[in-house]
């Protein structure tokens, strides 16, 4: 991967990881449109972090129903630290992430236990912490993560935020705003991709319609025909954008074959981004390894440790895409490849996004998540899509 015309926003991560480096926390806030280079930016900040510990987390649409489900997915791999904590941390740490049972914790004590985690992960190796797209981090994560932020001190921690408008959790913080590439870097961008040679006047119109957007400019050229290109038709303001680049996403799922664009369709479903779960999911349907190859091949999504999809514009065209009865099928294999004593609130939300008509037993499994919710301190919210809706 290479960043052009990143000079200033790579600069300020480094400065933020030699801080960190040098024993003091630093936190910084990066806003910016869709597909402006903001992932990008924190893959390059990974891989400069060398001798840092690495934690992240990104928010994903169909989590923002689940209480502390980011938070959990950031602190998850430390919570061998967690007999380290002070007892009421602890506990109340234990009962947010569903370890243990017990009241509602007190907000203030996951706050601190979370800071307290991160400050004693850190005191071994510098440690950054990055989240991806906090405009979807469920509430509750949002909060503690902000609660966080703000308390970080000589604990040689680096938070990097990554949003496409941070909420209030994050105002005040330290930002950067990430805007589009400089034209000559645009334009060499632009070509690489580009079929065959442009008419200047063509490509000074898609730079500007594009605002030097890179993942505009990477993927409106597959959209158009070499004519559409050619001509200077087919391409939008960039208000229209996300739209754009999202059909651009649908057509490349379009030629797919259809066991590759089911595989898409449950990862899309499937916000934990977790393998074997994907493919415990992806068996129940019959789907076989061959469908990821070619998923990855039209280099829509990776899997690695996680499940990552190119983009999340690329989330949403598959799950766009879909009919309203394979994304009930993929809802219902992924509802049954979760384990209910592991993880009830996600088995339900499954089962409630599966399911066309009016169930009670679903109904009741709905009762009992929004009373879990309530243990962790989280009124839940009102389902997108519930037992008693078709879908």
């Amino acid at each position: 991967m290479v960043l052009l015309n990143r000079h200033a926003e790579r600069a300020a991560l480094g400065r933020l990881l030699d801080v960190a480096r040098a024993r003091q926390s630093g936190v910084l806030v990066m806003r910016g449109v869709p597909g402006i280079g903001k992932t990008a930016l924190l893959e390059d900040a990974i891989e400069s972090a060398a001798g840092f510990r690495v934690a992240r987390t990104a928010g994903v649409e169909s989590d923002m129903e689940l209480a502390f489900a980011a938070l959990q997915q950031l602190c998850g791999p430390m919570l061998d630290r967690l007999d380290r904590l002070p007892g009421p941390q602890r506990d109340a740490l234990g009962v947010a992430f569903g370890l243990k049972a017990g009241g509602v914790p007190d907000r203030f004590l996951v706050g601190l236990a979370a800071l307290s985690l991160l400050s004693e992960v850190a005191t071994e190796r510098p440690l950054l912490c990055v989240i991806d797209d906090a405009q979807w981090l469920d509430r509750v994560s949002a909060q503690v993560l902000g609660f966080v932020a703000r308390r970080l001190l000589a604990e040689p921690v680096a938070l990097v935020i990554a949003a496409r408008e941070p909420g209030a959790e994050f105002s005040g913080l330290p930002g950067l705003l990430v805007e589009g590439l400089r034209t000559g870097d645009a334009r060499e961008l632009l070509r690489s991709v580009a079929r065959g040679k442009l008419d200047e006047r063509v490509q000074d119109r898609i730079l500007a319609e594009t605002g030097g957007n890179p993942l505009a400019l990477l993927e409106l050229p597959r959209a158009l025909t070499f004519a559409e290109l050619a001509g200077g038709f087919g391409v939008l303001d960039r208000r229209g954008l996300p739209g754009r680049l999202e059909e651009s996403f649908r057509r490349r799922l379009e030629v797919l074959p259809a066991d590759a664009q089911q595989l898409l369709l449950v990862a899309a479903a499937e916000p934990v981004g977790e393998p074997v779960l994907m493919w415990r999911a992806a068996q129940g349907l019959g789907i076989g390894p061959r469908a990821a190859a070619a998923a990855e091949e039209a280099g829509l999504l990776t899997i690695g440790e996680r499940v990552t999809f190119r983009h999340p514009l690329v989330r949403s065209a598959v799950y766009r895409a879909a009919s309203p009865q394979d994304r009930r099928a993929a809802h219902q294999a992924l509802a049954e490849a979760t384990d209910h004593g592991v993880d009830p609130d996600r088995h339900a939300w499954h089962r409630a996004q599966a399911t066309q008509e009016p169930d009670e037993r679903v109904a009741a499994e709905l009762e009992r998540q929004a009373g879990r919710a309530r243990h962790v301190g989280v009124w839940p919210r009102r389902p997108r899509f519930s037992s008693c809706q078709p879908s």
